[in-house]
């Protein structure tokens, strides 16, 4: 009998969690805070950088104490009062990818990071952790928000980036916001960015799920203007002054374009819906780079700017990992071959059913020979995340392997659709 009445407690407790409204803890404002990541290989932290409010909530007002995806690090929002949990979210980080580079070993430095969560009526205490690649806690920080904090700043009351919408489907609780933002675009070349906005966006509605799910976007395009016209390309020993201070060789990877400079991309963003950011750079050089639940940064005029953007973007919103490796490579540093990513389109088969088992067709070879991809559309075939031996790819090839094939393979279809079904119903 006890056994039974304390099952029944939990059922009503989990019940009740499942249940929470949005509007019993939270004010349709937005909370975004800044964080510093600081360290080397050796030892990290967190430090607390600055807390704004934003006039309003473009995020999900369900699934509040459920992560999308496991990413690499992840935000727990709990009430003070009673320590239950009312939010959470997750994500990856630049500073993270440093961590694995040569330079950590020698150098200690900073990254930016800011995170947006819903802004809570009563006191709330905000736990932050960053993962390693084994899942193990790398650093972690507790603090307390008071909603009526003088010290909070108020940002998006005026001052707001000229913008426009390019797809504009319904009100932010029921729709997805993509904002994309002008890197390197000088007030006269605004015309120019906007028609490289709206390539952008026809060519992410180009690929499934994103065609047949467009009725759950709203996409704006940010005119937020740089003194200069074009990026920083260390290796030629161009410098530019631009709105986010972008440049290409991050890690010394020609091609990798990234910003540290993360507080100003919000910055131009105050006072506009958004949850999810692609950031265009104006210039005709081959690169990008796209952070989980960061930015999706990319070149708007080189010839692959199209499927760049949606790969890219395949990153930063839908969580996905490269498919592409490198021969002869085995990068355990990335992904350890002896735990399972927490990416959907990757696996080293240590927790295969967790991923796209259920898909595979009845008597498909596992691994699956790329010679076979015709029989097989889905499979599993060695080399991925960088790696050509230990990590399997559900597809022969895909958007998140290469540039020239045409569609994500059915299973990043799947992996996207989740993350929308998630933020929208």
């Amino acid at each position: 009998m006890k056994k039974y009445s304390l099952f029944l407690l939990c059922l009503m407790a989990a019940i009740s969690l499942h249940a929470q409204s949005f509007a019993d803890y939270f004010a349709d404002k937005t909370l975004r805070i800044d964080y510093i990541f600081t360290g080397n290989a050796a030892k990290q932290e967190i430090c607390l950088d600055g807390l704004s409010c934003l006039p309003s909530w473009a995020g999900r007002k369900h699934h509040l104490s459920e992560l999308p995806l496991q990413g690499n690090g992840q935000i727990i929002m709990r009430d003070a009062a009673n320590g239950n949990v009312i939010y959470k979210t997750s994500f990856s980080s630049l500073f993270q990818e440093w961590l694995e580079t040569d330079e950590a070993k020698a150098v200690t430095k900073g990254f930016e990071n800011t995170f947006l969560l819903p802004y809570p009526l009563r006191p709330a205490e905000i736990e932050i952790t960053l993962l390693d690649p084994r899942r193990n806690i790398r650093a972690s920080m507790k603090h307390t928000v008071s909603p009526d904090d003088i010290l909070i700043q108020q940002k998006g009351t005026a001052h707001i980036t000229p913008h426009k919408y390019l797809l504009q489907s319904g009100n932010t609780d029921k729709c997805i916001d993509v904002a994309i933002l002008a890197e390197g675009y000088t007030p006269e070349e605004m015309p120019v960015f906007y028609k490289d906005a709206a390539i952008a966006c026809e060519s992410l509605f180009a690929h499934e799920p994103f065609r047949s799910m467009k009725k759950y976007f709203n996409i704006v395009a940010v005119a937020s203007p740089s003194e200069d016209s074009g990026v920083s390309v260390p290796r030629l020993g161009e410098w530019k002054r631009t709105a986010f201070s972008s440049h290409f060789s991050t890690f010394y990877s020609d091609r990798y374009l990234t910003t540290s400079r993360v507080k100003s991309i919000h910055d131009a963003l105050a006072g506009i819906p958004y949850e999810h950011i692609i950031i265009l750079a104006n210039t005709e050089e081959y690169g990008g780079g796209g952070i989980y639940n960061s930015y999706t940064l990319t070149t708007a005029h080189h010839p692959m700017f199209r499927p760049v953007v949606v790969h890219e973007f395949g990153h930063s919103f839908g969580g996905l990992a490269d498919e592409y490796f490198y021969d002869n490579d085995v990068m355990t540093d990335t992904y350890p071959l002896d735990v399972e990513p927490w990416e959907q389109n990757i696996s080293t088969r240590i927790n295969f059913t967790s991923k796209w088992e259920d898909m595979l067709a009845q008597g498909t070879p596992v691994p699956t020979p790329s010679s076979e991809s015709g029989t097989y559309p889905v499979g599993v075939y060695e080399g991925a995340g960088y790696s050509a031996k230990g990590i399997y790819r559900p597809a022969d090839n895909c958007r998140m392997r290469t540039n020239e094939y045409p569609t994500f393979c059915p299973i990043c279809q799947r992996a996207i659709r989740r993350i929308i079904e998630f933020y929208t119903e």
